[in-house]
């Protein structure tokens, strides 16, 4: 049907016959939404009412015009995610993530191979360590030693406090004998509310008189090859801990030295019927001659 052919419907134009339909106006505004009397480039009615002749808000578009396999801005499609950096192993290349790997197995196995030694070390005599005995000392002793003496059957019920003396020659030369001085006393209140305690205030003068009782017998006679040394070992700590306290200006030059153990057994609780001397039992040692260059203060 042509623009201007008779429709019994439609209205009639100025000058036109009656019956006779006028083109249809254009909109107001494209789909774009501009004005359609304001392109000024000459483009005609079909350029301007095109629906997709230019992007509507939200969509996005290409070299090529409008890009309406776009999902931006429609709430029905969800946008994917951004992918999350890689961390920690998984960041390195594989070749290093290999070496990573076999790095944390190889520290895994030592880890667990210490753990069963000093397991081993610990637990009563079997038959692991009948066959393994030898392996077992030499991978714990001397740097892994543990001595707790924590739990049964034979858990520590005393306290053991070791005490010194010294007798000193002063700058007047005259000899004067200092008092018992309670060494472990020293190193408890070092420990006491101490949050990071050194190991020589925890172990090293207990350890000394530990190394000094297995070699020796009851009568303070060395048994086997290693009782001098222990004497020794006990001598030059107890000589160092009294010039640590005192200089030798004022304490005066050691001449001889003497220890003793003062023992005294853990209290029962309340509701135990078990009763036990709460007097503390004393071990004497005899006088060591201190020796001219721990006598100078050479040991520090």
């Amino acid at each position: 049907m042509d623009a201007y052919d008779e429709d019994p419907g439609a209205r009639s134009g100025p000058g036109g016959p009656a019956g006779a339909r006028l083109p249809d106006e254009p909109s107001a505004y494209d789909a774009g939404g501009r004005e359609g009397n304001d392109w000024g480039d000459g483009r005609g009615a079909s350029a301007r009412t095109a629906p997709d002749a230019y992007p509507r808000p939200g969509m996005a578009t290409g070299p090529e015009g409008p890009d309406r396999t776009c999902t931006a801005g429609r709430p029905d499609v969800p946008a994917s995610p951004p992918a999350e950096p890689r961390a920690g192993v998984a960041a390195l290349s594989p070749r290093y993530q290999v070496g990573a790997a076999l790095a944390l197995a190889v520290v895994g196995v030592a880890a667990c191979v210490h753990l069963l030694m000093v397991f081993l070390s610990l637990a009563p005599a079997n038959t692991v360590t009948k066959q393994h005995g030898k392996a077992v000392e030499e991978w714990v002793y001397p740097e892994f030693e543990q001595n707790w003496k924590l739990f049964a059957p034979n858990p520590l019920q005393q306290n053991i406090a070791v005490q010194v003396r010294a007798e000193t020659r002063t700058k007047d030369g005259e000899l004067r004998t200092t008092g018992w001085i309670d060494l472990s006393a020293q190193d408890g209140a070092a420990i006491d509310g101490n949050l990071a305690p050194s190991h020589t205030q925890q172990n090293e003068l207990r350890r000394a008189w530990d190394f000094f009782t297995a070699t020796h017998g009851v009568d303070n006679r060395p048994v086997g090859m290693r009782g001098s040394l222990s004497e020794q070992y006990l001598r030059r700590i107890v000589v160092m801990r009294l010039y640590r306290n005192d200089p030798p200006d004022k304490l005066g030059v050691i001449q001889r030295v003497q220890v003793r153990s003062s023992t005294t057994n853990v209290q029962p609780p309340k509701w135990s019927p078990e009763r036990v001397s709460d007097q503390p039992v004393y071990r004497l040692l005899p006088w060591w001659t201190v020796t001219a260059d721990e006598a100078a203060g050479g040991v520090r």
